[in-house]
Parts: structure tokens; C-alpha cells; sequence
């Protein structure tokens, strides 16, 4: 008979491989960053402009290398997937100077602002399929779901800190003060990934000489279409992107400055509350996520992340609204945790960079979604464009559980293994 300790792994049993202990904190730093820049530069779009349309096109602007995480993917299955990720975070170091540098000279404007986030939106979608994909390269199968788990506290956590942090700089120095901790985050983030990946367990780059990037990216693509759980799993993200992201991140300081008439503590707020509830939930699943089937957990996660969200959208005040959108945080963590750990636990290891860099390319979704929300809002208003969304994400999810069943819910499917 199996001993405990055999059957439930430590809860902090990932950090017992070196490359983990070092990416963690990498990760955090970077999330810490990026949701600090997210809250400030919002908040500033909104101020400045006085318009949730350039404000949805401001969030956009975040998103449009989605398209270029594919590329992003085959470079890291032919280059290394520590090496990548370091060099797109030394981009970011870059791009928030310039920003901090601008902010201190006082000659910042939303144009300077578009202009960079266009550039940081180039690379930062990428971010997330990188590490995630570096975290199955490096960490044993059986510790997939808890080091998901807990590496997934990295962004939930920073929204959380990120969030309070970067409205309390801004109230109480300035804009550019700010800045000095992003880019110091930043640059945090750089010298421990290039610790990350160096240990034992670390894979050998293996640079494919023979083959072009674009035969390997359209290797990866071949692979994806042809295996039906990866097709669900990736039509279910762009319809999360599309419809449940936007609700519940972009369009925040919109709600917490029209609808709740709170500042940007409130909507510091606002996002702790929603993290915090993904941090418990990520917390849990890091200790009993082997007692869940991956796939099914996924699915119910998705339905109750649209349910809160459609409750959200007709909270009567700031309180109760925040009280949901910790709930909504919660089911926001049952249905991402199990969607990364199974598409690592699934895919052969030398299409991982690729299968990941497609899964980055699904965040895509978040695009138009943004702006057609921008519009309905202006149109027919927060709670009613709310409504639409979930309603409509709720029925592709529905039908995506239905047609790949045997795939996603059956227990017996391999996705389904504990």
C-alpha cells in the first residue's frame, strides 16, 4: 500500500527542484510589474481621456502580439525556453524605463503611452505560455497540478499587492515614482529567470538546424488540430478571452469609476478582491487538486467563473460587488489551473513550447472582445453588455463540453487521470 506522502505530495513540493525555487520568484516580480503598469496606465488612459473606447483600445493594444506567440513557442523548442523567456523580460526593463523616463521629464501623453503599450503588447502575451511551458520542462509529472497551482499564486498575488501597491504610488508620489518600482521589478525578474532552468532536471537546448521556424510552427499547428482535447481546450480559451477576461480584468476601472463612483483605491480594490479569491482557489488546488478530474474541473470552473460575472454586473454597491468578484476570483482559478496542467500533462514534450505558444495565441480573443464591450457599453450599458457576454460564453462552453465529451468529461479520458 502507498504510503501519504506517496499518494499526496507537500504542497511546496515543486520547490524542491532548483530551477522552480528561482523561476517563482522571477514570475512574481514580473506579475508584480505588469499589474501595476495595467492599473496605472488604465487608470491614466481613463483620466486623460475620458473615453471606456480608448480605454478597451488602450487594454487591446496589450494583447496584439497573440498573434506572435506561436513564433514565441517555436523559438523556445529551438532555442530554450529559459533564453527566451529572459530576453522578452529584458524588453519589458526597457520599455518601462522609457516610460519612467518620459513620466519624470513631464512630458508623458496617452500617445507615448498607446505607443509603448503597443510595443510591451508585442511580447507580454507570450509571457505566460513561456513560463508555464518552462515549469513542465523542468518539474516531474506528478507535481504538473501543484506547480501549477502555486505558480499561478504569481499573478493572483500581484493583482492582489500589484494592485494596491501601484494605486497607493500613484495617489501618494506621482506617476513616475511608480514607475521606478515597475522597472525595478522588471529588471528583478531578468537576473532570476537567467537562474531558472540551469539545475539538473533542466532540458539541453536543442537547437532544430534542419528545419525552418515556419515548418515547425505549422508541425505544432498539425498537432493541435489533430488531437481533438487540445482543439476543445483552445476554442474554450478564445472564448474566455473573448467573453470572460474583459469582464473581469480590463474593464474594472471602468466599473469601479462609472458604475461603483469610486478612485483608484477602490479599483485597487476592486482587483485585490477578484485575486484574492483566485489565490484561494490556486492555494486549494495546489493541496487537493489530485482529488479533482482535470478536464471536468475545468469545464465546471468556466460555467460558475460566468455565473458570478453575470451577478457581478447588477451588484447594487461597491461591498457587494466586491464580495462576488472574490467568488468569481475563486472559480477563476478552477478553471485556469486545470486547463494549463492538463495541456502540459498531455502533450509530447517536443511540441511543448509550440502547443503552449498556440495556447498564447487564444488570448487573442481579447481584442475584440474589448472592443466590441467598448461599444455596447456606450450603447446599451454595462450591465446589459455583461449579460450578453456570459449568457453567450456560457452556451459555446456548454456546447464545447457536449461535442468533445468523450474527450473532456468522460472519466475515463485520459485528461481525466488524477
Amino acid at each position: 500500500m502507498l504510503s501519504a506522502t506517496t499518494t499526496r505530495p507537500s504542497t511546496f513540493a515543486p520547490f524542491r527542484v532548483r530551477s522552480f525555487r528561482f523561476q517563482w520568484p522571477a514570475d512574481l516580480a514580473t506579475s508584480w510589474a505588469f499589474e501595476m503598469e495595467t492599473l496605472i496606465l488604465g487608470w491614466y488612459i481613463l483620466v486623460e481621456t475620458r473615453s471606456v473606447l480608448l480605454l478597451t483600445i488602450f487594454a487591446s493594444l496589450q494583447y496584439i502580439g497573440t498573434l506572435l506567440a506561436p513564433m514565441f513557442g517555436v523559438m523556445a523548442d529551438r532555442r530554450g525556453h529559459r533564453n527566451v523567456l529572459c530576453a522578452m523580460r529584458i524588453i519589458y526593463a526597457t520599455l518601462a524605463t522609457t516610460m519612467m523616463t518620459l513620466a519624470f521629464m513631464h512630458v508623458l501623453t496617452p500617445v507615448h503611452v498607446f505607443a509603448i503599450a503597443g510595443l510591451m503588447g508585442l511580447v507580454r502575451p507570450s509571457d505566460m505560455g513561456m513560463r508555464a511551458a518552462l515549469v513542465g520542462m523542468t518539474m516531474p509529472a506528478t507535481q504538473l497540478m501543484s506547480a501549477m497551482s502555486i505558480q499561478r499564486t504569481t499573478q493572483d498575488s500581484a493583482k492582489i499587492a500589484g494592485a494596491l501597491t501601484g494605486a497607493a504610488l500613484v495617489a501618494l508620489l506621482g506617476m513616475a515614482p511608480a514607475y521606478v518600482a515597475v522597472a525595478a521589478l522588471y529588471a528583478t525578474s531578468v537576473f532570476l529567470t537567467l537562474k531558472a532552468g540551469s539545475g539538473a532536471r533542466a532540458p539541453q537546448v536543442k537547437v532544430m538546424a534542419s528545419t525552418s521556424p515556419w515548418r515547425d510552427l505549422k508541425e505544432g499547428a498539425k498537432y493541435v488540430w489533430a488531437t481533438p482535447h487540445l482543439r476543445a481546450v483552445m476554442l474554450l480559451a478564445f472564448m474566455l478571452n473573448a467573453t470572460a477576461f474583459p469582464l473581469f480584468n480590463a474593464l474594472q476601472p471602468y466599473v469601479a469609476k462609472e458604475v461603483f463612483l469610486t478612485d483608484q483605491r477602490g479599483l485597487g480594490f476592486l482587483v485585490a478582491g477578484g485575486a484574492l479569491g483566485a489565490l484561494a482557489g490556486a492555494l486549494v488546488i495546489s493541496r487537493h487538486g489530485g482529488a479533482f478530474r482535470p478536464a471536468r474541473m475545468m469545464l465546471a470552473g468556466c460555467m460558475l467563473w460566468y455565473a458570478f460575472m453575470l451577478v457581478y454586473a447588477y451588484m447594487p454597491n461597491f461591498q457587494a460587488g466586491w464580495l462576488v468578484l472574490f467568488l468569481a476570483g475563486i472559480a477563476h482559478s478552477t478553471s485556469q489551473v486545470p486547463m494549463s496542467a492538463l495541456l502540459l500533462r498531455s502533450v509530447n514534450e517536443r511540441f511543448r513550447g509550440r502547443v503552449m505558444g498556440i495556447r498564447m495565441l487564444m488570448i487573442y480573443g481579447n481584442v475584440p472582445g474589448l472592443l466590441l464591450a467598448g461599444e455596447l457599453i456606450r450603447n446599451i450599458g454595462y450591465a446589459y453588455t455583461a449579460t450578453l457576454y456570459c449568457l453567450f460564453g456560457m452556451g459555446v462552453a456548454g456546447l464545447i463540453a457536449l461535442h468533445w465529451r468523450s474527450h473532456l468529461w468522460n472519466r475515463d479520458a485520459p485528461v481525466n487521470t488524477r
